[in-house]
């Protein structure tokens, strides 16, 4: 099992990062890998999202964990192939479990994804964001604003919660900067979704605008982030932008035949069960944006 959670057959290291063709194949790559490799995925995520996420991960593959007790993650943690922490529903109680699981999975080498729920709304958040950052993420995926308020290290005077105020590409320079600072991946989505490590940026314009109308999709791209890392540890940008567009390619093709939020939410999980690898190739738009 580590074995294969580890390593894409038949995927050596490339030096370009312009090709539709190159993200196309890589992306199919890495949703074929979590499928065959089944990663467990340990999830410290909202109560609204718990399901949507638990479902999206199975639909592809990966085997999720609700694991939030701090009691557990000694003996649990060391387990996973990769850790998702989201500060939703955030409590004073939640945070220590939090902070403990992303040292564990530090000590032991493992990565770990951060969505930083409406950083800015509130000072209590902001300070447990910050809290987290500074453990050093592999991967953080937030909206522009959520991206924006981690960068200034200020509340958000104008901040409507979950809701961004702000376009992904206001964020770009906020999200270099982070991704420079932290040493990990800074992902911020919007209508194209951008990911950066501080140098490179990219840019993944699949999805659709009812996403929006779905509580906790985001939640579940960000724990597909972390599958998707959970079976290439050792390059995280490109499993960040696969992942990302592999999710937003389900939701074009669920829109398809999707009568409103309701139903784009169930043909959401059933077109990321069904995902195959023409659709991937044919659907992939992800390119460099600078």
């Amino acid at each position: 099992m580590a074995d294969k959670a580890h390593h894409l057959p038949g995927q050596e290291p490339q030096n370009t990062f312009e090709s539709t063709e190159y993200w196309g194949q890589r992306a199919w790559a890495h949703l074929e890998s979590v499928r065959q490799a089944s990663p467990l995925i340990q999830c410290i995520t909202n109560l609204v999202s718990m399901d949507l996420v638990a479902n999206v991960l199975l639909a592809c593959g990966a085997s999720p964990a609700m694991i939030h007790s701090v009691q557990e993650i000694p003996d649990f943690t060391p387990k996973t192939h990769a850790l998702y922490v989201n500060v939703g529903t955030l409590t004073p109680d939640w945070l220590p479990a939090m902070k403990m699981a992303a040292q564990v999975a530090n000590d032991l080498n493992k990565p770990w994804v951060l969505d930083p729920v409406a950083a800015g709304s509130s000072g209590f958040r902001l300070a447990a964001c910050l809290e987290l950052l500074n453990l050093r993420p592999t991967v953080v995926r937030g909206n522009a604003s959520e991206i924006i308020a981690l960068f200034k290290g200020s509340v958000d005077q104008n901040s409507k919660g979950a809701d961004s105020t702000h376009e992904s590409t206001d964020a770009v320079a906020a999200a270099k900067s982070l991704a420079q600072t932290t040493g990990g991946i800074v992902a911020v989505s919007g209508a194209v979704d951008i990911v950066t490590d501080g140098q490179r940026v990219v840019g993944a314009k699949n999805g659709v605008p009812m996403l929006q109308r779905i509580t906790a999709t985001g939640c579940s791209v960000t724990a597909l982030i972390a599958a998707f890392v959970a079976v290439d540890p050792s390059r995280p940008f490109e499993a960040t932008v696969t992942a990302l567009s592999v999710f937003g390619i389900a939701a074009q093709m669920g829109m398809e035949t999707a009568k409103g939020p309701a139903s784009l939410r169930t043909n959401l999980i059933d077109a990321l069960y069904g995902l195959d690898r023409g659709s991937v190739l044919r659907h992939a738009d992800i390119g460099n944006m600078c």
